[in-house]
């Protein structure tokens, strides 16, 4: 596998050794042993989650706080999504900055999401499937998000006809919450 640091360093891009022949293909999408002589992280993954999403739709950006922090690996298995990554930690450097990377079944490329980084995507093709990771599991207390188009971050989203919404993104103000 390949692991690139983004601008952001912690956050990491993974690719996978792909083995192709006139089957098909096959690659280990997770080998904990791997992962950690590549990363020099050790996860402790705990829960798994499994989203499909139509054409438009955005999702985040969220984030959980500490003691329920979670670090994310995060791939699509079907379709395109622009995947975004924020820094919100308000001790480092980079705080307020957004890397982001297309991730699709196609590049098979996966993102290391690590904690103090809220994250979000927004579906490119008709449909997408994200799968993720995660290194604690989902507290509805310590869950926080910011909004999609927060101008102090200003994340630049592709251009597409309409942005689709949950009920909890769409309610948001600018602040985070």
């Amino acid at each position: 596998m390949k692991v690139t640091p983004l601008a952001i360093p912690e956050v990491l891009l993974i690719e996978p050794i792909i083995h192709e022949d006139e089957r098909g293909y096959f690659y280990e999408s997770y080998n904990q042993k791997k992962f950690e002589e590549v990363t020099g992280l050790r996860p402790n993954f705990v829960q798994d989650n499994h989203s499909k999403s139509i054409k438009g739709v955005l999702r985040g950006l969220h984030y959980q706080q500490s003691p329920d922090a979670q670090d994310k690996l995060v791939r699509v298995v079907q379709g395109e999504v622009f995947d975004v990554v924020v820094d919100v930690r308000t001790d480092s450097s980079t705080y307020q900055q957004w890397v982001a990377e297309i991730l699709s079944a196609e590049n098979r490329k996966q993102m290391w999401v690590p904690k103090g980084f809220a994250h979000g995507f927004l579906t490119l093709s008709e449909t997408a499937e994200f799968l993720y990771k995660t290194t604690d599991y989902y507290a509805p207390s310590a869950e926080k998000l910011i909004k999609w188009d927060d101008p102090t971050i200003s994340i630049e989203w592709p251009i597409i006809d309409k942005i689709i919404l949950s009920k909890k993104d769409e309610l948001m103000d600018n602040e985070r919450n």
